[in-house]
């Protein structure tokens, strides 16, 4: 025998083995998805991603900006052409006089420079490149919009499931309770020879049976706990929570105004984005044929071991005895480039296509699931209606057979198959209040806004 208490919710006092702790708190829906959006690393995560695909977007205003290169350079190297070597990308090319002959002795060579770079005018180049890391930022956070919605249709549909599983806990544990009565009346008729004594064994088994059932379903409701706190990033125990929206699966909700448009759906607006980032990267590979211009200005200073006249002073290789300046400017065009962009062209275009084709994709499922929850609701509906009937008769019979049994008209098996029939119109019941509730969630997911089904709560 297990040791019960009451655990009081706001659909009523419910009995549960001892497996839950003194203290709780409270969880509702409301609070769960809120938690979801705030706490949940995996959504963290990608707001972080979309936070990063941000700065993408001043990175590419940012090449308007020039870039200004300073170093300085000391080497030892050989004879010919006077300076030596310099290592390459921070200096122009510095060219002296050809020396008279090959000389591999080692001279030093020094050279100090500041290299200036601008690229202010790239004929709409820069400008795609801007587009395209917005359109790509776009869909990021679409992305995580996205993640963020389905998190919560999660978080929303384990609650329910927990929900339901807390109904019928209560109908199992009035089940136990109506065979722990039978067994004591059984034990009363036994003695007074009214009724065999197998019956009392019978309920005996009959009442192991039923808790053995109840200790599933309250693993089962633990399960779901557990996973609600898996999605909400809840640190708690699920021992310690309280699920407090347990009275909506004895009421049906009303059916809210579920008209909108399809372009305020999260699923809608993310292939929206990820077709305009198509057509921005189409529109960078049709601009990449074009001309570029740069400006360019170098100071520098160098200093050589070798004179003029070719002689060598190695210790003036180590100061700076010459400054020099100059500017530039420098008009460049891809010339055989055409057929390469012309391909990535044709590439980019496909990939429009698709990414237009998904989104006609995305628009006609979401119109069919948002015909299909309608009906469902509808149907539904109807159901419990009928299973509201059912339980009532199943009540009305029961009553009349315990009182049969206890005036020896009917034998154990009539009586159980009775409370059996019983225990299964409240769990059909209870199914169907479920149902009609997932109906409307799949309503308010296939209109974009979760809204509608959270305001029925109230």
């Amino acid at each position: 025998m297990i040791r019960l208490n009451i655990l009081c919710l706001s659909s009523g006092c419910l009995l549960l083995s001892n497996m839950l702790p003194a203290q709780q708190h409270g969880l509702s829906i409301k609070e769960a998805i809120t938690l979801t959006a705030s706490q949940q690393p995996e959504l963290k995560a990608q707001q972080e991603q979309a936070q990063a695909a941000a700065y993408n977007v001043n990175l590419a205003q940012n090449t308007l900006l020039p870039e200004v290169t300073a170093g300085y350079q000391a080497g030892y190297a050989t004879y010919n052409n006077i300076t030596g070597m310099s290592y390459p990308g921070s200096f122009l090319p510095i060219s002296g006089p050809p020396s008279a002959g090959n000389s591999y002795d080692p001279v030093p060579g020094t050279v100090l420079s500041a290299l200036l770079k601008w690229t202010p005018l790239t004929f709409g180049q820069r400008q795609a490149a801007i587009e395209k890391a917005a359109a790509q930022y776009k869909v990021a956070a679409n992305q995580y919009n996205d993640a963020v919605f389905r998190q919560q249709f999660a978080v929303i549909s384990t609650y329910l499931d927990a929900v339901y599983l807390i109904r019928l806990m209560k109908s199992y544990q009035g089940s136990i309770e109506r065979t722990r009565t039978g067994l004591n009346q059984s034990l009363v008729l036994a003695k007074e020879g009214l009724r065999p004594g197998i019956d009392t064994t019978q309920f005996q088994s009959s009442l192991a049976q039923a808790e053995t059932e109840l200790l599933t379903l309250q693993s089962r409701y633990f399960e779901q706990v557990m996973a609600l706190t898996r999605l909400t990033g809840l640190p708690d125990n699920p021992r310690e929570i309280l699920l407090t929206d347990t009275a909506l699966i004895s009421r049906t909700p009303e059916l809210p105004d579920t008209t909108g448009t399809l372009a305020a759906h999260p699923a809608f607006r993310l292939y929206e984005s990820r077709k305009e980032a198509s057509e921005a990267a189409l529109k960078e590979v049709q601009r990449a044929w074009r001309p570029k211009l740069d400006l360019w200005a170098n100071a520098y200073a160098r200093g050589s071991g070798v004179a003029a006249d070719g002689s060598v002073h190695k210790a003036d290789g180590w100061s700076l005895t010459r400054n020099n300046y100059g500017a530039g400017i420098q008009l460049s065009f891809p010339l055989l480039g055409f057929a390469q962009i012309n391909l990535q062209k044709k590439q980019y275009r496909s990939l429009l296509r698709a990414d237009e084709a998904r989104l006609d994709q995305v628009k006609l499922d979401l119109q069919k699931q948002k015909e299909t929850a309608r009906f469902n609701y509808d149907q539904h509906l109807l159901i419990i209606q009928q299973s509201l009937v059912q339980t009532q008769s199943a009540q009305f019979a029961f009553d009349g057979l315990k009182l049969s049994y206890a005036s020896g008209l009917i034998d154990f098996t009539r009586l159980m198959q009775g409370q059996y029939e019983l225990l299964k119109a409240e769990t059909s019941q209870a199914g169907a209040f479920l149902q009609i509730w997932r109906s409307l969630l799949d309503l308010s997911v296939a209109n974009g806004n979760l809204n509608t089904f959270i305001d029925t709560l109230k």
